[in-house]
Order: structure tokens, then sequence, then C-alpha cells
């Protein structure tokens, strides 16, 4: 069970057409302000970013909050292994795409991820962070039903940080994450 949860996710979070690959369109509606203290820092935005896709199941997310984070053209990017081709390929989502593909399905299943391990490269206002994550259905569940790393590209304008992108990957059976990635460095 617990390895089909696994595939459903890794399914649902890459896409099950892998061979998409170009942006898609969807019109954002308009975008509210941010909490400052969700990214007034490199924790808070993390923090924020996380908390708001996580809640059990039934439990509706803050999409507004969620948009507020991300610069108008970024993108989400879940790349791997298609299970059936065995092709790796990446899909382009914007905020937009994320919450109208994916928040039904968190909201309908839940979905926890918590963050286990951080890394992170800045210079200026740009920041790199692999994030090391581990999900959860439940906010309560002891085991994670999978495990990856979010690559998270930061640029603070001045006046706050924006997620520019968030690149992922879940882990599989063949492709483990090393443990170099699973304590903190910085």
């Amino acid at each position: 069970m617990k390895k089909l949860s696994f595939l459903f996710c890794v399914l649902l979070l890459t896409g099950s057409a892998m061979a998409q690959t170009t942006p898609t369109t969807n019109a954002a509606p308009a975008v509210k302000e941010a909490n400052p203290a969700d990214v007034n820092s490199i924790d808070a935005i993390m923090k924020a970013v996380y908390d708001v896709i996580s809640g059990d199941a039934g439990q509706k997310r803050d999409w507004d909050r969620f948009r507020s984070l991300f610069r108008p053209d970024a993108k989400l990017i879940p790349t791997g292994k298609n299970p059936q081709t065995g092709v790796v390929n990446a899909r382009y989502l914007t905020p937009e795409d994320y919450v109208t593909r994916s928040g039904p399905v968190l909201e309908r299943d839940g979905f926890h991820e918590r963050e286990l391990a951080r890394h992170v490269d800045q210079y200026g206002n740009i920041a790199q962070v692999f994030s090391t994550y581990h999900a959860f259905r439940k906010k309560d569940d002891k085991e994670p039903f999978m495990r990856g790393i979010n690559s998270f590209q930061l640029m603070n304008d001045g006046k706050r940080w924006w997620v520019v992108n968030i690149y992922w990957q879940a882990e599989t059976p063949d492709n483990k994450i090393p443990e170099k990635y699973l304590k903190s460095s910085n």
C-alpha cells in the first residue's frame, strides 16, 4: 500500500503525461499582497510555502496566501522518471496551474509536507535552497509516504523575498536521497 501511495503521489506531482514540457497558460487571478511575516526572510518564506500547501483531508488551503509568495512569472517544476516509459522529464506549472491541478487533490486526500533538512547558498539578492522534505497524509502521521528534494530559487527585491521557482524530485527506490541532504548544513 505504501508503494502504491508513493507511485500515485509521484504521478500526481510529476504529471502522468510527462511528455508535456511546455508551460501552461492558466490566467492567474489578481494576487493579494503578501503578509510581511511570510516574506521577510528565507526562513519565513520557506515556512510559509510548506505551511500553505499542508493540511488534513477536507481542510481548505489559503491559495491567495500561496499565490502571494511567488513572482508573477514563477514556475513550479516537478521532475522524475515516468514509471511506464522510463523517460525522465520535467513539467512546467505556473502557481495557478498548481492550485488548479494539485489543490483539489491535496484538499481531498490530505497532504503535509515537512522540511527535513536545508542547504542554502546565497549571493546578494539570490538564494538557492535545497530543501529535503518528507510528506504525510495527516498532521499526526508518524511515517511519511514520500520523501524528496525541493530546489527553491528565491529572490529578494530589497523589500521582500519571492519564490522564483520550485524544482523538485521525489525519492524512488532506485534514486535514494544522499546522506548529505538528510541533515541541514547552514
